[in-house]
């Protein structure tokens, strides 16, 4: 068994909604959370940096009174991303926010930073950081996590290339902590498969996209409902940093999926293109193929809890 901090020892179901940028909102996190599961977004989300204040406030409050009105089933904790990387110039306000309002857990991303972790460890939160190889993985806990986030081949976003079996027990060899894995995983089945494999959590981004109280242009969320792995695009151009996205989403603005250039990777940049990531250009991870409507989060939690439950049953667990 890992060795869980709290609140991560006491969550109702272990997944946790990866932080979205531009699309989770305090809408999403709530959802979320009263369902059981982490609901998280990212700091930059809340623009200007003042809203970032409102919106802590409007989740810290709507989930106490939940809790209040529900003692028996209270919601899962929340979390905030913060981009640690030096071309982030709003990190230092955000991080005031975060410390303001006791943020349960913060992960970090594009980067480790022991001042970070000690900030959120002064009033007892917890750091997870975003990793794509075993490398990074311990450059992270040297500098203070508490656990990581493994993203594996086939997540949204800025992935990596490791299969998720390589990054999973190359890390547990030396780390008994919590591990959250990422990547392809849309199903409740998918879940018990991350568990199985050593993982503590599930980290499932890209079907909240196909969620009602997604900040996402219904032609985004179509497009993952109506996609598959084979529309994924893995490419550094739009940010300078590796990730996945729709192909569709490529061709509207102007470029063939199947011949984009490399980018500079010290260039948090956007491919010298008017069309940015990740509002022009939308990432998904390869797991879209499971997608088949737009739904309520509350129903897509409950669809993963049932398919939890019967891939237990079927391993007679």
């Amino acid at each position: 068994m890992s060795r869980l901090p709290p609140p991560l020892n006491r969550l109702p179901f272990p997944v946790i909604g990866s932080p979205l940028f531009i699309i989770s909102n305090p809408k999403l996190v709530i959802a979320q959370c009263i369902n059981g599961v982490v609901g998280a977004m990212p700091a930059l989300n809340a623009r200007p940096a003042a809203q970032l204040d409102e919106w802590l406030a409007e989740i810290t409050e709507t989930l106490a009174a939940w809790d209040k009105a529900h003692p028996s089933s209270p919601a899962a904790p929340f979390a905030i991303n913060q981009i640690v990387h030096k071309s982030n110039d709003r990190l230092e306000h955000d991080m005031e926010m975060v410390v303001k309002y006791k943020v349960p857990i913060i992960i970090t991303s594009l980067g480790a930073r022991t001042d970070v972790n000690d900030a959120i460890h002064s009033y007892g939160g917890v750091v997870l950081h975003d990793i794509i190889n075993n490398k990074f993985a311990k450059k992270a806990i040297e500098k203070g996590a508490d656990g990581l986030i493994a993203v594996a081949a086939g997540a949204g976003g800025h992935a990596g290339v490791k299969s998720p079996f390589a990054l999973i027990q190359e890390i547990r060899a030396w780390f008994d902590g919590p591990i959250a894995l990422s990547g392809s995983i849309s199903t409740g089945s998918a879940v018990l498969a991350a568990q199985a494999m050593g993982a503590d959590f599930a980290y499932i981004g890209t079907a909240f996209i196909a969620t009602e109280e997604a900040r996402a242009v219904e032609a985004y969320k179509q497009a993952i409902v109506e996609g598959s792995s084979d529309d994924i695009v893995y490419s550094n151009l739009f940010t300078g940093v590796h990730g996945n996205y729709l192909a569709p989403s490529i061709r509207a603005a102007g470029l063939d999926p199947d011949k984009l250039p490399e980018s500079d990777p010290s260039k948090m940049n956007f491919g010298g293109d008017a069309k940015k990531a990740w509002k022009d250009i939308w990432g998904s991870g390869q797991g879209i193929g499971a997608v088949s409507k737009v739904q309520s989060a509350a129903d897509f939690i409950a669809q993963l809890k049932r398919e939890y439950a019967q891939a237990r049953a079927r391993l007679a667990l």
